[in-house]
């Protein structure tokens, strides 16, 4: 942190100069210092300051490229706070600037924050909370770094930082320093200063920041120089705002979207497998109870809520459910279509069945835990709902499916092939076996 001036100016320094604006991207400016106002229980440290190592001549200065201007929030509330902070800490004037320097409070949430104005003045503090500023408008982009490295001090003990600056940047910076010799020169990422050394020369070339740095206080200066300069900036992508009657209603239609799936697989099974259709039935209906369990429970351990995205999953889980029934069922057929009985046909149609099983399980668990991985929002709700859904539909056709359609084979109700649905599968089968007796 810089050591505050023993016998400050009560008002800022009206001659800084004005050089330039930095662009409307997350960066870290190079403002002036015009004034500096330490905190009650500010501790002295150490006067960090910008020395010039190797210097090098320079190409004519130039502005900075890209003047932009201050960003606004789409919230009305934060948009006014941020207005009434640039009012008083964003003035021109050296009397608000005063009166905004003694009302800013450090510890307090900083509007401000991100969304200063560049091309203005700026009463801020340090990210410490520990210093003030009135800092002058910014006159180099943090984009003009080149390279900012810690290393230990090859004059002494302690930690330096090596900065080095781009072309532009190099002859703007040579330039400044030039005819600043002796004042404050601030380093800015979002609106708070994370560095001002004094300037002790002229530099053209790479700059050397000193002061009693340790080397972790060194590596976490050097890695905001360097990569608090990326030109990023966000957008909202969504928002929306869902009254309680209009999310009860879309709740209740997804529900309702859902028992309708869940009663026409129920049709279909009845009308095509009939006796093992019913078997279906009661494996859906004991998942619905094992999904409802899971869901009480997460619910009470971690708070979980059920959405409309978790619900869409629950709906695509009743098509994977019951594939997995489809393909065990056809391979019945296909046993019993060879010449086998309906009891000798479930144990080697369960043995083909289940590998298919496992593997269309997987894909579906591995594309719900990727998706859920790399999405956000409301999507998450989806992939969870469907990987858990996976997860149980296993479960429930390994210890209920296959146990029950092994017991039916036993009964010799649900064995006929008039009840169990295998009549004209086991009318082939019957041909090929009496065709097979003929020939031998």
């Amino acid at each position: 942190d810089p050591t505050p001036d023993p016998t400050p100016d009560p008002t800022p320094d009206p001659t800084l100069p004005p050089q330039g604006a930095a662009g409307s991207v997350v960066s870290t400016p190079v403002a002036p210092v015009g004034f500096v106002q330490a905190l009650p229980s500010a501790q002295p440290s150490a006067q960090p300051s910008a020395q010039p190592s190797a210097p090098a001549t320079a190409p004519p200065a130039t502005p900075a490229p890209g003047a932009g201007t201050a960003a606004t929030p789409a919230d009305p509330t934060a948009a006014a706070a941020i207005d009434a902070a640039r009012a008083t800490r964003q003035s021109t004037d050296a009397t608000v600037q005063a009166q905004a320097l003694q009302a800013l409070d450090c510890a307090a949430t900083d509007p401000l924050r991100g969304y200063d104005d560049p091309t203005l003045p700026l009463v801020s503090c340090n990210q410490d909370g520990t210093e003030k500023y009135v800092l002058g408008p910014s006159f180099l982009e943090g984009t003009q770094i080149s390279t900012a490295q810690a290393a230990q001090n090859s004059q002494g003990a302690g930690w330096v930082i090596d900065v080095t600056f781009k072309s532009d940047g190099a002859a703007i910076w040579g330039d400044y320093t030039s005819r600043n010799v002796g004042k404050n020169v601030a380093f800015v990422l979002d609106g708070e200063v994370v560095s001002a050394p004094t300037i002790q020369g002229p530099i053209f070339g790479p700059t050397q920041i000193t002061g009693q740095f340790s080397q972790a206080e060194a590596q976490d200066l050097a890695g905001v120089l360097r990569y608090g300069s990326l030109p990023l900036s966000f957008e909202s992508s969504e928002a929306q705002t869902v009254s309680a009657s209009l999310g009860l209603a879309s709740l209740e239609a997804g529900l309702i979207a859902g028992g309708v799936g869940l009663a026409l697989v129920f049709v279909y099974c009845l009308f095509y497998y009939r006796a093992l259709g019913v078997l279906t039935i009661l494996s859906l209906v004991l998942s619905g109870v094992v999904v409802y369990a899971f869901l009480v429970l997460l619910g009470r351990w971690v708070g979980f809520t059920l959405d409309l995205a978790g619900v869409a999953g629950f709906i695509v889980a009743i098509g994977i459910t019951a594939d997995s029934f489809v393909i065990f069922f056809e391979r019945l057929k296909d046993e019993v279509r060879e010449g086998r009985s309906f009891r000798s046909a479930v144990p080697r149609a369960w043995v083909r069945a289940r590998r298919t099983i496992l593997s269309a399980d997987a894909v579906s668990f591995l594309a719900a835990a990727v998706l859920y991985a790399l999405a956000v929002g409301q999507v998450k709700g989806f992939a969870f709902t469907l990987g858990m859904s996976t997860v149980l539909d296993l479960l429930v056709v390994f210890l209920v499916t296959h146990p029950l359609v092994a017991l039916a084979s036993n009964n010799r109700v649900f064995s006929s092939p008039a009840w169990s649905g295998l009549g004209s599968v086991a009318r082939i089968g019957a041909a090929r076996r009496a065709a097979a007796v003929k020939g031998g």
